[in-house]
C-alpha cells in the first residue's frame, strides 16, 4: 500500500502547495512557449521541489495541452506514462550514488545526444546535484551550456551554495520556500477527506506546526496517527505521535505573566507536571509564541496564521496587552530556562524561579557565590548611633541618582568617596581604615565593586552587619541604594592620598592630639629596639588603633 505522500503526490501545478511564485513563472514560460533548457531548483527539503520537475515534465509533453494553456492533462500516453515513472524519456538521476565523471558521461551526455523516442522533450531530472564531483560538474557544464535540441535540465538541490557558479549562471534558477501552515492544513484536509478520516482539525494544526512547513513530513505524521487510529482519530491517539502542545496553556500563562499573577503561573506550571506533559516541550512551544508576538510587534502580519484561526484570535488578543519589552524580556528568561531543564534534579524549579523573578516587582538580586556559604543571613541590628553632622554629608544627591533607579558613574564614586570615609568613621573607626586601602573600581547599575589586595580586609567588609553598615552609609551619601561587592587584586596599589587627602590629614592629627606625654618616651624606647616600630605603626594605621598604657 502506498504512503500517502506518495499516493497524494501533486499531478499538475493546481495541486502543488505553495510555491506560486515559481509555479506562475514556469506556466507563463510553457503558455509561451519560450522554455529554457536548464533549470535549477534549490530550497529546503520537502516542499515539492521534485514534483515540480515531475509536473513540468508532463506539462511540456502533454499530447492533450492546447496552446495559451499549461496543465497537463493527465489522461494521454506521455502523461500516464511519466505519472507511472515508465517514460524513456524522462530520465531521472539521484547524484547522490551517481557522483562521479563517468557516470556523468553514461547516464546524461551519451543519453542527450540520443533524440526522444517518443516525448517532444527528453528532459533529465538530476537530484541532488550538490553530491557531483568537480570534474563531473565539469564535464556536464558542456552538455548544459550548449545542449543538443529538445532537451532539457532540471537540477535539484538542498545546498545551493555547494552548487559551481558556472552551472548556476547557466540556469533559471528558483528558490523554493518553506510551506505555511495553512497551506499545510489545507492540504492534509483534502487528505483526510478523500480516505474518508474523521479528525479534528486541531491535529492537524498541531502536525502544520510539528511539521515546520515540509509537506512530506507533514504528510508522514498524518500516516502515522491514521495507522493507530483507523477512520476515527482522537487526541489521545495523536498525542502518541505528536507531543501534546498545549497552546492555550501557554497563552493563559502568557496572560498570567503580563498581569504579574506568580500563584496563577506557578499554580498552572505545576498542575502540566502533574498531567505528564512534557515540559522542554512546553517551554520550545512558549517560546515560538512570544516570538510570532515579538515579530507581529515589530512587523504586523510578517508570520501569517502560524497556529491556526481559532489560537490566532487569543493570540492577538494577549499580544495587545504586552509591550514589545516585556515579550523580549519574556523570551530570554525562557530561553535560558530551556537550557536549564535538562540538569535540575526538580524539573520544574527553573520555570518557577523564571516566574518568581518575571512577576516579582524588581529583578530579584542573587547573592554573590562568595557571600552564598551561609544563605540564611542573621539578622542585623540597624539601629546605628547617629552620624555626625558636617557639612560635608548634607552634600545633596547628584542628579543622576535621583529616584531609586537612577544610575551612577564611577567618577561621581570616587568624588565623594571621602565623605564616606567620614561617615564610616563616625559609626565604626577601624573601617574606615580598611576602606581607605581599597580601591572602588566598577559600578554596573546599582552595584559597586570594591578591590581589596587582603583577603582579611575584603572579608571583614563581607561580615554582615559590616556591609549593612556600608550599603546603608553609600545610600545617604549618594541619594539611592548602592550594593557592594567585593573582590581580591593582589596587585592593587592604591594611592591613598589622592582618595581621601582629607581624611589622612584629620586622622594624622588626631592620632597626635591623642598621643600622651607618657606615650612619648614609650614610643622612643620602641624606635631603639630596631625594625618593631615600622611594624606597629602599620598595623596602626591600618586598623585605626593607639598605642595605650
Amino acid at each position: 500500500m502506498a504512503t500517502l505522500y506518495r499516493k497524494y503526490r501533486p499531478q499538475n501545478f493546481d495541486e502543488v502547495v505553495g510555491q506560486n511564485h515559481i509555479k506562475t513563472t514556469l506556466k507563463n514560460e510553457i503558455q509561451s512557449g519560450r522554455i529554457a533548457h536548464a533549470y535549477l531548483f534549490c530550497g529546503p527539503r520537502a516542499v515539492g521541489k521534485t514534483t515540480l520537475a515531475r509536473v513540468m515534465a508532463k506539462a511540456v509533453n502533454c499530447l492533450n495541452r492546447k496552446e495559451n494553456e499549461s496543465e497537463p492533462c493527465d489522461k494521454c500516453e506521455i502523461c500516464q506514462e511519466i505519472t507511472a515513472g515508465r517514460s524513456l524519456d524522462i530520465i531521472e538521476i539521484d547524484a547522490a550514488s551517481h557522483t562521479g565523471v563517468d557516470n556523468v558521461r553514461e547516464n546524461i551526455i551519451t543519453s542527450a545526444r540520443v533524440s526522444p523516442s517518443r516525448c517532444k522533450y527528453k528532459i533529465f531530472i538530476i537530484d541532488e546535484v550538490h553530491m557531483l564531483s568537480i570534474s563531473a560538474f565539469n564535464a556536464l557544464l558542456k552538455i548544459i551550456e550548449e545542449p543538443p535540441a529538445r532537451v532539457i535540465f532540471i537540477l535539484c538541490t538542498t545546498e545551493i551554495h555547494k552548487v559551481p557558479a558556472t552551472i548556476i549562471s547557466r540556469c533559471q534558477r528558483f528558490d523554493f520556500r518553506r510551506i505555511s501552515p495553512a497551506d499545510v492544513v489545507k492540504k492534509l484536509n483534502y487528505i483526510v477527506t478523500k480516505e474518508g478520516i474523521k479528525i479534528d482539525n486541531k491535529i492537524l494544526e498541531s502536525i502544520a506546526r510539528k511539521s515546520e512547513g515540509y509537506m512530506r513530513d507533514a504528510e508522514s505524521l498524518l500516516g502515522q496517527i491514521v495507522s493507530i487510529g483507523g477512520k476515527e482519530i482522537t487526541q489521545e491517539e495523536a498525542d502518541l505521535v505528536i507531543p501534546r502542545s498545549n497552546l492555550v496553556e501557554i497563552i493563559n500563562l502568557i496572560a498570567y505573566l503580563e498581569k504579574k499573577d506568580g500563584a496563577n503561573s506557578i499554580g498552572l506550571v505545576n498542575k502540566l507536571v502533574d498531567d505528564g506533559v512534557n515540559l522542554t516541550a512546553f517551554i520550545s512551544d512558549l517560546i515560538e509564541v512570544l516570538r510570532k508576538i515579538m515579530l507581529e510587534k515589530i512587523n504586523p502580519g510578517f508570520l501569517g496564521a502560524e497556529f491556526g484561526e481559532t489560537l490566532e484570535i487569543k493570540i492577538n488578543e494577549i499580544s495587545q496587552k504586552l509591550n514589545l519589552e516585556q515579550t523580549v524580556a519574556f523570551i530570554e528568561k525562557f530561553v535560558k530556562v530551556k537550557n536549564e531543564l535538562k540538569d535540575s534534579f526538580i524539573i520544574q524549579l527553573p520555570i518557577e524561579l523564571a516566574i518568581a523573578e518575571l512577576c516579582s516587582a524588581s529583578p530579584l538580586r542573587i547573592a554573590p557565590i562568595a557571600n552564598a556559604i551561609n544563605p540564611i543571613a542573621p539578622k542585623v541590628n540597624q539601629n546605628f548611633p547617629p552620624a555626625k553632622e558636617s557639612k560635608e554629608a548634607s552634600t545633596p544627591a547628584s542628579p543622576a541618582m535621583q529616584g531609586m533607579g537612577g544610575e551612577i558613574a564611577l567618577e561621581e564614586i570616587l568624588e565623594k568617596w571621602h565623605e564616606v570615609l567620614t561617615r564610616i568613621k563616625a559609626y565604626n573607626h577601624s573601617l574606615s581604615f580598611i576602606l581607605r586601602v581599597c580601591q572602588p573600581i566598577d559600578i554596573k547599575g546599582r552595584e559597586l565593586c570594591l578591590a581589596f589586595k587582603y583577603k582579611f580586609h575584603k572579608d571583614r567588609i563581607n561580615n554582615a552587619q559590616i556591609k549593612v553598615l556600608v550599603e546603608k552609609i553609600l545610600s545617604e551619601i549618594y541619594g539611592g541604594p548602592l550594593l557592594i561587592q567585593t573582590i581580591i587584586d593582589e596587585n592593587l596599589e592604591v594611592n591613598a592620598s589622592s582618595l581621601v587627602a582629607p581624611v589622612v590629614e584629620e586622622t594624622t592629627e588626631t592620632i597626635v592630639e591623642e598621643k600622651t606625654e607618657d606615650e612619648k618616651p614609650e614610643e622612643k624606647k620602641e624606635e631603639a629596639g630596631g625594625g618593631e616600630p615600622n611594624m606597629l605603626d602599620n598595623l596602626l594605621k591600618t586598623f585605626g588603633g593607639r598605642v595605650v598604657k
